[in-house]
């Protein structure tokens, strides 16, 4: 079977797996005359889609019992990470925060050449890596937090002031029109440290999370550079957002 692109290549390992029932890393490398890095992508992928179960050397079809435990990311997100990934030049040097708005714009960023991609997160590191043409990953250690599921602490705040991005892409779980964006998590020192050495802060939340007043402030307007949210948000909120000098992109289902 000669080599095909991305796309093609995935689409026929689903085919083989309904076929069979089950595939293997090594049969598939030679089917497709690639290499067992670049199958691993693609199971690993294909997993993180809910369309198969990885195994020991391959993978098998999707249990009927975890099917319906798939969450698929609202069209809302996967807009608002478009509009994300089009604000990234290429070669630039970006941070990642840990959230699942930030982290739909992975599976995009391969198509940007020369990226330096630093996180916080686990779970955008393991993503980032399982892309065909990933970019250079950085991550800054520190202590584990497992309410937000990332590394936190001085460690990691001194390994990002080793550093200078062009842009942080951050989320947020409440967004104060007077104040700036809110969360419920306690631990916001690395948050303001990752605004500090980033020439952009570009804020990605849901609409439905604007005018949501939580107690602890992460990051004040006169930090925040650009708000990217989707286009369900209000007259009123957009005039206010325009009027603290913020970049407002109401990101189309449709775009």
């Amino acid at each position: 079977m000669s080599k095909r692109n991305t796309p093609q290549r995935r689409h026929t390992i689903l085919a083989l797996l309904a076929e069979q029932g089950e595939v293997s890393v090594d049969e598939l490398s030679k089917a497709f005359a690639t290499s067992e890095v670049t199958i691993r992508k693609d199971l690993a992928a294909l997993e993180k889609s809910g369309l198969l179960l990885r195994r020991y050397g391959g993978a098998v079809t999707m249990p009927q019992e975890l099917i319906s435990d798939v969450q698929p990311i609202s069209q809302y997100k996967q807009a608002i990470a478009r509009a994300g990934v089009a604000r990234i030049r290429e070669h630039a040097r970006i941070i990642i925060d840990s959230g699942t708005t930030t982290a739909a714009m992975i599976p995009q960023l391969g198509h940007k050449p020369g990226l330096v991609v630093m996180t916080n997160s686990l779970n955008v590191a393991r993503a980032i890596s399982e892309l065909e043409h990933e970019p250079i990953l950085l991550m800054t250690g520190g202590t584990w937090d497992p309410h937000s599921e990332s590394f936190q602490g001085q460690v990691a705040e001194q390994v990002l002031r080793s550093y200078d991005f062009d842009q942080l892409f951050i989320g947020a779980d409440g967004i104060d029109l007077s104040r700036g964006t809110t969360t419920f998590n306690e631990l916001l020192g690395l948050s303001r440290v990752m605004a500090d050495v980033a020439r952009e802060v570009v804020v990605m939340v849901e609409s439905d999370k604007i005018g949501r007043k939580i107690p602890n402030l992460e990051l004040p307007w006169s930090g925040i550079h650009t708000l990217i949210t989707d286009e369900r948000l209000d007259n009123q909120a957009r005039e206010q957002l325009t009027e603290r000098g913020i970049k407002l992109i109401c990101a189309s289902v449709e775009a």
